[in-house]
């Protein structure tokens, strides 16, 4: 849509020992013989919301809703790997969240009544913590893929620290998108 920007809201992964484990667990999905997509490690990110395209004025507005969330800097523990729908029937690929849900999900609800006064229909999805790795493409090597998903369903990624909530912008190119921050919201503890 042309003058909208597509965005989300999200924390990023900048550790990079996290980094450095999802794309070792990526070359073992890979090693699987799986049709994927793979996330580029440095441009995963746990959403907390998916806005869609914007106009410029909304990103200001969108901010100001960011910034009355209360909340200090948190850790994320990802463990644990998985798949949407299911393992049986893989079409998006996560890394688990075992600590930090919670804080999380508090922080969702403090957002999602502002979006909704900007306009924002609530997600049809709801909220589910997690961090996409691969996008299964189609069912080549499905049974192989199914059985490396239960075989690293405790893979430990590491731990990371929340702390600054980030409005970006997605470019879509065929090279896969571009993520920009748009604005960064970081309360002090």
């Amino acid at each position: 849509m042309p003058g909208t920007i597509r965005s989300f809201i999200a924390f990023d992964i900048e550790n990079t020992n996290v980094l450095e484990n999802i794309a070792k667990m990526q070359r073992i999905l890979v090693g699987a013989g799986a049709d994927l997509k793979l996330v580029e490690p440095k441009k995963v990110h746990i959403t907390l919301r998916f806005l869609g395209n914007i106009t410029p004025a909304t990103v200001d507005k969108v901010y100001e809703a960011m910034c009355k969330i209360q909340f200090s800097p948190f850790t994320i523990k990802l463990h644990g790997l998985g798949a949407f729908p299911n393992q049986r029937n893989p079409r998006v690929i996560w890394a688990g969240i075992r600590e930090g849900s919670t804080q999380l999900r508090g922080i969702f609800e403090q957002l999602e009544p502002s979006l909704r006064d900007l306009g924002f229909a609530p997600d049809p999805k709801g909220f589910s913590p997690h961090l996409t790795i691969a996008r299964v493409r189609s069912g080549r090597n499905k049974a192989q893929l199914t059985r490396c998903l239960m075989e690293n369903a405790n893979f430990d990624f590491g731990i990371i620290e929340a702390s600054c909530l980030r409005l970006k912008r997605s470019d879509l190119t065929p090279k896969g998108p571009i993520y920009t921050t748009l604005r960064e919201y970081c309360p002090k503890c």
